[in-house]
């Protein structure tokens, strides 16, 4: 266990159900600072809910969330002051061009000018977003609008950096980008929570991963220990095949494969 003062985020059995449906159950993890944390799991396991209540949009109906040291729902307006978001659909003023939305955010933030162009420039070039810059967001393509939100959610060096599926959309440079753009901002002692259903961005990018099934942790750690965990010790075996072994699913599939070269081939 990591003392108290590595940890950014700390989640203790958190809990929320919607009617008879337990969407995420007696959930429990921790982030360390200057790491990338990969939540992964199936459709329906609870990520998205989870990430939801981090943010302080779903009140949990039970366990405690603690954000560098501080609440979602207590200490709403500090806590938006010193972590990013990104979600998986672009949530961006589209009717602003992205020169309006960086200036808005710059004003309201309160952020250093000088510093925030020349980060704003090295971000742009970097995604080659420059020729967007000044045309209407709601005129640019999916990937070009989270490149947008990706740029946003950086623009005041966040500690906690909370990514739900971020990598949608953007092509394979973008992608590579963003990667190396996350990994020095663990280097500056930034923290990344990445969810994700990517297994090779997983396997690639995150220091530690947590795999939830049904609402909860079924696995957490690194590649190596979730390896060990599924009882998979040939490292050929990538991140996709101990997910599957770890959420239940590698017998379905491999009845699905056999059916399919019976049926088909």
């Amino acid at each position: 266990m990591a003392t108290n003062e590595e940890v950014l985020l700390k989640v203790d059995h958190l809990s929320k159900s919607f009617e008879n449906v337990h969407a995420v159950d007696g959930l429990s993890l921790e982030i360390k600072r200057g790491k990338i944390f990969g939540l992964l799991g199936p459709n329906g396991a609870g990520k998205t809910t989870t990430v939801k209540m981090l943010l302080g949009l779903l009140e949990p109906d039970e366990g405690e969330i603690s954000i560098l040291g501080l609440h979602p729902e207590r200490d709403e307006i500090e806590l938006k002051n010193r972590i990013g978001y990104v979600s998986e659909e672009p949530l961006i003023y589209k009717s602003l061009t992205p020169k309006e939305l960086f200036n808005f955010i710059a004003s309201i933030r309160k952020l250093d000018g000088e510093k925030v162009t020349q980060k704003l420039a090295e971000y742009l070039e970097g995604l080659s977003a420059i020729e967007y810059y000044e045309r209407l967001i709601s005129t640019l393509s999916r990937g070009n609008k989270q490149k947008i939100q990706i740029i946003a959610a950086l623009m005041h060096d966040p500690a906690l950096l909370i990514m739900d599926e971020p990598l949608s959309g953007l092509d394979a440079k973008s992608v590579k980008v963003v990667k190396e753009i996350l990994e020095l901002h663990t280097q500056r002692g930034g923290s990344v929570l990445f969810s994700t259903h990517i297994m090779e961005i997983a396997e690639d990018l995150c220091d530690e991963i947590a795999i939830i099934n049904k609402g909860q942790v079924v696995a957490q750690g690194t590649v190596a220990e979730l390896r060990q965990r599924a009882n998979m010790l040939d490292e050929k075996m990538d991140l996709e095949d101990i997910f599957l072994k770890l959420t239940d699913q590698d017998e379905s599939i491999n009845h699905i494969v056999e059916k399919l070269r019976a049926t088909i081939y």
